[in-house]
């Protein structure tokens, strides 16, 4: 979902480091360096990284910058290859079969486990290589001016990635901006923590 669009669920998160000049400078380069690489001609399961806010398959940002104005606007790029179980089950049961025919051409009856799990992984990898990656986009906007982020995305998985991805590449910790934490940075930051802490709800029923 883009985070354009009318209607968008939102993560909002605050680097906790300061952020020094150099690293803004360094942005750019770092989103080059840890952008997303294709699977569709491989056999991987996943495969994550940034691109373009503006084409989701520009991972050179040749079509447009990720400056805008005080802000860096890019996505965050996911593709996933899927196998259905089911699938899965009858590929396998027809290699186990195919199996069990040429071992009894030598006088066997039945598939060694060590030999089951050979045809289990090469099932899978046969199936994958037929199975087209699912691709999913989520755009990102960091404010340069607070150093505050939105992610266009509400999906707990999505945002561990996001998280987790954005630290390797920038070296940057995030946290959540839950209310609590915006009210808290608003009334200037951690000294309004023990205020906040002592209030108590309202209630309006």
């Amino acid at each position: 979902m883009s985070i354009l669009s009318s209607s968008t669920g939102l993560t909002r998160y605050r680097i906790k480091e300061d952020v020094t000049a150099e690293q803004v400078r360094d942005i750019p380069e770092k989103l080059r360096k840890f952008s997303f690489v294709d699977i569709d001609a491989t056999t991987d399961e996943r495969s994550f990284g940034w691109t373009n806010i503006d084409n989701f398959l520009d991972v050179k940002w040749r079509k447009s910058p990720p400056e805008k104005a005080h802000f860096m606007a890019f996505s965050l790029r996911l593709e996933t290859r899927r196998i259905a179980p089911a699938v899965m089950k009858k590929h396998l049961q027809i290699a186990q079969e195919a199996e069990l025919e040429k071992a009894k051409e030598l006088g066997k009856n039945y598939i060694s486990r060590g030999r089951k799990t050979e045809l289990k992984e090469q099932v899978r990898i046969r199936l994958m290589a037929r199975s087209l990656p699912i691709p999913a986009v989520f755009d990102v906007v960091w404010n340069l001016d607070k150093h505050h982020i939105l992610v266009d995305s509400t999906n707990a998985k999505a945002c561990s990635l996001f998280e987790d991805y954005f630290l390797e590449c920038f070296e940057l910790h995030l946290e959540p901006l839950t209310p609590f934490y915006l009210a808290m940075d608003m009334l200037g930051g951690e000294k309004a923590a023990s205020k906040l802490e002592d209030l108590d709800p309202t209630i309006f029923v």
